[in-house]
């Protein structure tokens, strides 16, 4: 067996990569020329590249790697598993002993109520999932009307035609379109878009757009409302307070289904299991992958309430993945959740690093370009600016600088993502305070190199 650590030269392997590998959300053609990052190990949270360079990973892959790298249990599990039954479908009538267990454990630690689990291979799969879901939900319930389902801009729901459509971006829509019978109302975010309003008028004023849109459509014709607790892929854009409850009462008010999208936020990203119980969400549905399995294999999945899937469950529901399920991803699940309590991963999170993290985030505001520091659980943001009293705009196209800020963190080995001229950052939930202490050193020596380059190049404006 080939071992992936003994690898050709970093320029051959580059080579390859640009020869015949897409990569997702890139131009590929540029980064050809330039050259992929080869990422060849991980354990716990750092990643060794193909040159050698540790880098300590404040992203946990794509916000996934919850339990940390090189968990050999996680392996040990996928390879039993193998062993004794490596694939069978859960169609016709059929299933088999890790989807059952896992669907169970993901009952006992979701919010009261919700029981039930329909299984994808990605939280983008769950996503449309969801969609039929909640047609399908008012079909059954003599409301065939009751198509429509609202999102906010910005939202992410995943980038498949029907995940794409939920979500509120742009650039999504811009290359192949959307379905019809999704819209979508404002985003709550104060820091750009919230004026001289208080946080909790412009929460209240944003959720409200939600009972606005559903009274312009007809309540007849409204299905879901499908929001993530924290936008996660939009920037870490944290609600105001004012938000979450608002939303609920307009929901609860009107009869229509509500989806919490918690691939994210979901296995102890925010300090509880669950975003929705960190904002006192009650959904219908809810939207799980990433952390299930902490990346570790592809799974995802919505978690559904009695009430809805009594109704799916009354006909056939025309539904499903031949993943559904898999049984090697989910026993990986389930050694991944057994991991996480065992260990008490989500107490770590909410009574050790949350708070020493969280000091140390709201001190990044003392540099002159750091304009507002958001952290919920281990899932922060900082909003680059050239004025903070005004909330300023860069004058470059939105996204130079944070991209300019994103090249000097992986020139200081750190990951730390932007989006548009924000920075956001989710490491792994194991991370250590000694751990902090280093992404929050490299993160101010590379948001200072990125001013003092904006500044000579005359950008900081």
């Amino acid at each position: 067996m080939n071992k992936i650590t003994n690898h050709m030269p970093t320029a051959e392997l580059q080579a390859l990569d640009a020869a015949h590998h897409m990569h997702p959300f890139t131009a590929n053609t540029a980064l050809g020329s330039k050259g992929a990052r080869i990422m060849t190990q991980g354990k716990g949270v750092w990643l060794t590249d193909s040159e050698g360079n540790k880098i300590i990973d404040g992203m946990a892959g794509l916000w996934c790697v919850n339990i940390g790298y090189g968990r050999t249990e996680l392996g040990d599990v996928a390879k039993r598993q193998m062993d004794e039954l490596a694939y069978y479908n859960t169609f016709f009538q059929t299933s088999h002993v890790p989807a059952i267990a896992l669907a169970a454990k993901i009952a006992e630690l979701a919010p009261e109520g919700m029981n039930h689990v329909f299984f994808a291979g990605s939280g983008s799969e769950a996503n449309d999932t969801n969609i039929r879901l909640v047609r399908r939900y008012w079909d059954a319930k003599g409301q065939p009307e009751k198509r429509i389902i609202i999102a906010r801009t910005n939202g992410y729901h995943g980038s498949t035609i029907g995940g794409g459509s939920l979500g509120g971006m742009s650039g999504i829509h811009a290359h192949g379109g959307k379905i019809a019978g999704v819209v979508h109302i404002g985003e709550p975010n104060y820091w750009a878009q919230g004026g001289d309003m208080t946080p909790e008028a412009f929460g209240l004023a944003r959720a409200q757009e939600l009972e606005a849109m559903i009274l312009n459509l007809g309540v007849e014709n409204v299905a879901a409302f499908i929001g993530e607790p924290v936008q996660g892929a939009g920037g870490v854009i944290v609600p105001p307070s004012s938000y979450w409850p608002e939303i609920q009462r307009i929901v609860d008010k009107y009869g229509i289904l509500l989806i919490a999208d918690e691939v994210i936020t979901g296995f102890g990203r925010t300090g509880n299991w669950f975003g929705s119980q960190s904002f006192g969400i009650k959904p219908h549905i809810m939207t799980i992958a990433k952390g299930l399995s902490s990346g570790y294999q592809p799974i995802g999945g919505s978690i559904v309430c009695d009430e809805v899937a009594a109704v799916i469950g009354s006909d056939e529901f025309n539904h499903g993945y031949t993943y559904s399920g898999h049984p090697v991803a989910a026993a990986v699940a389930l050694e991944n959740l057994r991991i996480m309590q065992e260990e008490n991963i989500v107490a770590h999170v909410r009574d050790v690093a949350h708070p020493y993290l969280a000091k140390k985030w709201a001190g990044l505001m003392e540099h002159p370009m750091v304009g507002d520091a958001q952290l919920v659980g281990l899932m922060g943001s900082i909003a680059l600016t050239p004025n903070k009293a005004a909330r300023a705009k860069f004058s470059s196209d939105v996204g130079t600088v944070g991209y300019r800020c994103r090249e000097r963190c992986f020139a200081n080995n750190l990951i730390m993502r932007h989006v548009g001229d924000r920075m956001i950052i989710s490491p792994p939930l194991v991370i250590t305070l000694e751990e902090i202490d280093v992404l929050i050193e490299r993160a101010w020596v590379s948001i200072d190199e990125c001013y003092v380059g904006l500044k000579g190049d005359g950008l900081f404006k």
